[in-house]
């Protein structure tokens, strides 16, 4: 696993302005919601609405705002995370990042969102059923992290691989359980690196604090841990084992 972790960090400081590019796209999908009309607050890396909030003063000019910001900010998320895989794919099959691969990109990115949208729209469908039931938030929790695995590799797979949406889905939950042990690891330093910037935090005013939280969060440990992610998915060609 050493090996992956430097592979990592050897690809992001080797690309550090395609890094540090795609990380504004990520800044942008958090800010689109923290902007809209609606409230929100900010934990491990992410944006969260104000569920209570919404249900019991929800119209349609709010519920339209909100499907609106959610849309750009998974728009601006999947152009990140397919800038991210793209850049992996090309630096460990040691071919330039050509002019038609940069063209190609909406062709993936429209992919990655249909992905990040069904499994946006899957949990919330599921906490609206279940708002009203005793322990929503820890049930809604649990979904989220029970169908994760269809969904997490599946940005990797339709980049490298170029597969279609749902055979992406099938290679993620195939790779999460052949490969528990990198599931493993990914997670838990995401919320190592995740936990220490919010520490940070707290030690900063908080009128700044979530602007330099979100700003860390989006140029730093959110494109490494999409990096690490990808380089997982890549090992698992014979011929990039070295």
């Amino acid at each position: 696993m050493a090996n992956i972790l430097q592979y990592t960090i050897e690809t992001y400081a080797k690309h550090l302005e395609l890094v540090l590019f795609a990380g504004i796209s990520f800044i942008i999908a958090l800010l689109i919601p923290i902007f809209a009309s609606f409230p929100t607050y900010s934990d491990m890396g992410a944006i969260f609405i104000r569920t209570a909030s919404i249900y019991l003063n929800l119209t349609p000019i709010s519920a339209g705002i909100i499907i609106i910001s959610t849309l750009f900010s998974l728009i601006f998320l999947s152009f990140a995370i397919v800038a991210i895989n793209v850049i992996v794919k090309h630096s460990r099959t040691h071919t330039k990042i050509r002019r038609e691969v940069i063209e190609g990109l909406e062709h993936y990115t429209s992919k990655v969102f249909t992905v990040l949208l069904l499994f946006t729209a899957l949990v919330v469908l599921f906490n609206i059923a279940t708002y009203f039931q005793p322990h929503s938030k820890a049930a809604t929790a649990l979904f989220g992290l029970l169908i994760s695995p269809l969904f997490l590799y599946a940005p990797a797979s339709i980049v490298i691989d170029d597969k279609k949406i749902f055979r992406a889905m099938k290679a993620s939950i195939k790779f999460c359980i052949k490969r528990f042990d990198y599931l493993l690891l990914w997670v838990l330093l995401s919320i190592v690196l995740l936990s220490a910037v919010d520490l940070l935090g707290m030690a900063i005013p908080y009128t700044l604090s979530t602007y330099i939280v979100m700003l860390i969060d989006s140029m730093i440990v959110l494109p490494f841990m999409v990096l690490l992610q990808s380089e997982m998915y890549i090992k698992r060609f014979a011929l990039l084992k070295r």
